[in-house]
């Protein structure tokens, strides 16, 4: 059925389609996604669980390479006043926790269905988030080196110019900064079990989500970073229990992975 709908963009996106760093496509497939991506249930379920892993992974690195003020270690907004900035945030889910323990967070993404429902989202919950509709590389023209942290998750494997797009990432990110990644691995496993079977045999979720010739192994990754002038401090792997829908840091990065470089000073 995902394949039958008519897509219309309103005319702030059209601007957006010939991006460099935007795929038509992908845009035109996460839009299907706007009514349910607050449906814990629904198709987008297992991203709302990697959240358990996500928001510590993001806490525990930014406060591990020392950016934070140590006074907010041990307090219950541990990353009070720093400023994050989330690239292809969707309409919000890790947004929102990352805003509830401190952070400044402004969520970016070019597909503006999805930003109305993150805007409408968080108003509900009264948090305070700055929504922007826009591709990265216009986002960092204006906003060099102006954010403490860079998270790109699970948004990686849907670019096709990863290099280009992970520059411009780096570009708002401050001399010392912190960019977090997670994605997944360019392996057979992780074309069987992260395409093939989660989205034809177990329909977690719609066919062609996923395309395997986007995925990129974590070598490949810390080599652009490092180009762009990033040290990896860590690659972490990740295991997804289908049947539980939880998620747990494993030492195999055959499938899913995460990755946290810092920008040299």
């Amino acid at each position: 059925m995902w394949r039958n709908v008519a897509i219309t963009y309103p005319r702030n996106c059209v601007r957006y389609l010939n991006s460099v760093t935007i795929d038509a496509t992908e845009l035109q497939h996460f839009k299907r996604f706007t009514s349910e991506w607050w449906d814990e249930s629904g198709y987008l379920k297992a991203l709302h669980a990697l959240n358990k892993l996500r928001v510590p992974f993001i806490r525990d690195g930014i406060i591990n390479s020392a950016v934070m003020l140590q006074e907010h270690i041990n307090i219950s907004l541990p990353i009070k006043g720093l400023s994050i900035l989330e690239v292809g945030c969707g309409g919000g889910i890790l947004t929102e926790p990352l805003a509830r323990i401190g952070a400044d967070v402004t969520g970016l993404d070019a597909n503006p269905d999805l930003i109305e429902r993150a805007k409408l989202h968080s108003k509900n919950d009264n948090l305070n988030i700055k929504y922007i509709c826009s591709p990265v590389e216009k986002y960092a023209v204006v906003n060099v080196e102006k954010h403490d942290a860079i998270v790109a998750s699970e948004i990686l494997e849907h670019v096709t110019k990863k290099k280009e797009f992970l520059k411009h990432c780096v570009k708002c990110m401050k001399p010392g900064g912190s960019i977090f990644i997670t994605t997944i691995n360019k392996t057979v496993v992780a074309k069987l079990f992260g395409v093939v079977i989660a989205e034809s045999f177990f329909k977690l979720l719609p066919e062609g989500t996923h395309q395997y010739d986007k995925f990129i192994e974590p070598h490949k990754l810390e080599r652009i970073l490092e180009e762009l002038g990033c040290k990896t401090i860590l690659t972490h792997g990740i295991f997804y229990n289908v049947l539980t829908n939880e998620w747990r840091w494993c030492s195999d990065d055959s499938i899913n992975y995460a990755l946290h470089a810092v920008k040299l000073k």
